[in-house]
């Protein structure tokens, strides 16, 4: 095919997808589903991006409708007593987010089992999830199999879902290496951030069904984030343009509440549209192209009436 008639075929696709109404994702493509009457689902926010202190967070979280928050576990005492005041006064559920930072494995290893450690057993109020960045992408096999056999002995031990997440540059950065984990490790569990695989294989993973079909049956957390081939955001999914994207996702989602609702347990979802340099901006003025908090209220109002409806 010519680059003209590429042109052509790309912009007839973009045509019939502006076509596509995104406002009836919740109703009309709802899975149909027999719900465990134990199920649930938990919707929280990031506070990644936001410009006030905790508390305007907290008591904003709250007004928005979202049952909780994820956020970095606090190393300084006064900040965890910041956090666990905020938390019980304005009835939110937590997400613990816990990693280490350094280049050197043992180093990095040591930051992220203090971390997690006290995540997992200092905290006031008990997490509904912690979930790990794990390691580096440039750890070996046998260096990132010590960060999950730590976490599965450390949630068995605490009865606390840990998950790793598929993020880059940390572990499960990509999906091959992935599978190479959750085959070797059967009590893996895994944070679903897709956004990053599709940035990272530069596709919609259509020709990685297998690992993700694989993927899905671990997951117990989900960052809901829309990517896309060329990046790990697209820049406002409630635009028509990425209708596709946003339909590829839904269906991966649809697929582990199936999951959930089958077994009777929780999910929990965080809305993880992040700020600038993750939402695209215009050019000089950096201006962001979307609302970073609206997208992220309407994604939480989406997922409820789509999998609560």
């Amino acid at each position: 095919m010519n680059r003209r008639n590429f042109l052509q075929t790309s912009g007839s696709a973009t045509t019939a997808l502006l076509l596509a109404s995104l406002e009836g994702i919740a109703s009309s493509h709802s899975p149909n589903l027999t719900m465990n009457d134990t199920f649930k689902l938990k919707l929280l926010a990031t506070n990644w991006g936001f410009p006030g202190s905790l508390e305007e967070y907290c008591a904003k979280v709250k007004m928005e409708g979202y049952d909780g928050i994820e956020i970095w576990w606090p190393l300084e005492k006064k900040d965890q007593e910041e956090l666990f005041t905020c938390l019980k006064k304005h009835e939110l559920e937590v997400g613990f987010l816990c990693a280490g930072s350094d280049n050197n494995y043992q180093k990095h290893f040591d930051q992220f089992i203090q971390m997690i450690d006290a995540a997992a057993k200092e905290s006031i109020q008990r997490p509904l999830y912690i979930n790990c960045h794990s390691g580096r992408d440039y750890f070996t096999y046998e260096q990132g199999k010590t960060f999950i056999d730590h976490t599965i002995a450390l949630a068995k031990s605490t009865g606390i879902k840990i998950c790793h997440e598929t993020h880059r540059s940390r572990l499960l950065y990509s999906a091959p290496v992935a599978k190479h984990y959750m085959e070797s490790i059967p009590d893996l569990r895994v944070t679903f951030d897709v956004s990053h695989w599709c940035n990272v294989h530069e596709s919609l993973l259509e020709n990685q069904m297998e690992t993700v079909a694989m993927t899905l049956q671990r997951v117990d957390h989900i960052h809901a984030r829309i990517g896309h081939p060329e990046g790990p955001q697209v820049n406002d999914p409630r635009a028509p343009e990425w209708d596709h994207s946003v339909k590829a996702h839904m269906a991966w989602w649809d697929k582990v509440v199936e999951f959930k609702k089958q077994k009777g347990d929780t999910l929990t979802v965080l809305t993880e549209f992040g700020p600038p340099d993750y939402m695209p901006t215009l050019p000089y003025t950096r201006q962001p192209l979307a609302d970073q908090w609206a997208v992220n209220v309407y994604m939480m109002q989406l997922i409820r009436s789509r999998y609560l409806a």
